[in-house]
This record gives structure tokens, sequence and C-alpha cells, in this order.
């Protein structure tokens, strides 16, 4: 973690999906922030559907930049931890502000559904950035 920059941490259950797409919006949208995702549990790789769509929708490489980590791979001090929607609630993350997106996981959905959490997740990411810094 840079001793400069306030950090943020996006956390889910798989950290397969909607943690991952908010760790690949943030990391191009709050360029003052050290980004990060993780999950009480992971998958053995991020959601197939994401990995597709984003690389459609934002042109961004989430095989090439990420991987699913649980919540002991990153900094156990973070200014701001996000949570998806999933009832997760993470003790062993200290931080500033908690956060609860309520989002709906869109897995086994149609590409729409995924398409519009994560529309949803770059407008909160937006969001935040304007009220917080």
């Amino acid at each position: 973690m840079s001793e400069h920059k306030k950090s943020i941490a996006f956390i889910c259950v798989h950290n397969s999906c909607r943690s991952q797409i908010a760790e690949a919006l943030a990391k191009r949208i709050l360029d003052d922030y050290d980004v990060y995702s993780a999950g009480t549990e992971i998958k053995s790789a991020i959601n197939s559907d994401v990995v597709r769509l984003m690389k459609e929708q934002y042109q961004i490489d989430m095989e090439e930049m990420q991987y699913p980590k649980v919540i002991s791979e990153i900094p156990s001090y973070i200014n701001y931890v996000i949570t998806m929607g999933c009832g997760v609630t993470c003790p062993i993350i200290s931080c500033d502000e908690l956060i609860d997106w309520g989002l709906e996981d869109p897995t086994g959905q149609d590409d729409a559904s995924f398409i519009k959490v994560m529309k949803r997740i770059e407008q909160n990411i937006e969001t935040f950035k304007l009220s917080k810094g």
C-alpha cells in the first residue's frame, strides 16, 4: 500500500464477479487510490461472463490484471471497505468507513443483467469519487 494514497477494498463472498468488476473499474477511475478486492472464500477463477463482458464493454482484460483473492491477501487496514450486498462482514479488516452497495449477483443470468450491474458499479465509483475525493 502506498503511503500517500488512500485505499479502497471491494469485498464479496467469492471474489469472482461484483468485487472483481469493482476492482477493475476503480483502478481506472480512482487513480489516487490503492485498489483491492477480496472474498471471504474464493473461486478458482473470475466469472467467465465477467471477463468476456469487461473486455467488450470497457476493454479491460481482467485475466491479465486480476485474480481471486481471500481477505488475508490484502492489507489489514483499508480506508474504505465496500461490500457488494452479500451480507459479508469483514471483522479482520480495519477501516475508516464500511459501505454496502447492496448489488444483486448477476451470476447465472443473461448478459443484460451483468451489464446492468457493471454500469451500477461504475456509477457508484464515480459517486464515491465525487463525495470522497
